[in-house]
């Protein structure tokens, strides 16, 4: 059974910054692809960004670009978001997936297994 399990949401005032973490258990982690999506309330799920089993390819929405980190560990099934330079545009719920392919994708349909999702709220 897949399990991805979100974590490290939160409120934060404008500029700040907050690291979210998703822990994979039930696959083989190394060998996929990770994204990051999230969804603000009356909008459609919206990509972050996403990185490759190795950890060497990371892609960006252009909005996060300059601001968003996404890494893993994969010896602990772990990728992680840090979002620095927060404004509230960013607020949304903040979903990890992942891919049972290697090549990671914008695309929503192109992922397997979702968190429930962490909410980020970044006030002005």
């Amino acid at each position: 059974q897949v399990q991805l399990v979100e974590s490290g949401g939160g409120l934060v005032q404008a500029g700040g910054s907050l690291r979210l973490s998703c822990a994979a258990s039930g696959l083989t982690f190394k060998v996929n692809a990770m994204g990051w999506f999230r969804q603000a309330p009356g909008k459609e799920r919206e990509f972050v960004a996403s990185i490759n089993w190795t950890g060497t390819r990371t892609y960006y929405v252009d909005s996060v670009k300059g601001r968003f980190t996404v890494s893993r560990d994969n010896a602990k099934n772990t990728v992680y978001l840090q979002m620095d330079s927060l404004k509230p545009e960013d607020t949304a719920v903040y979903f990890c997936a992942t891919s049972l392919g290697a090549v990671p994708s914008s695309d929503p349909g192109r992922y397997d297994y979702w968190g429930q999702g962490t909410q980020v709220t970044v006030s002005s």
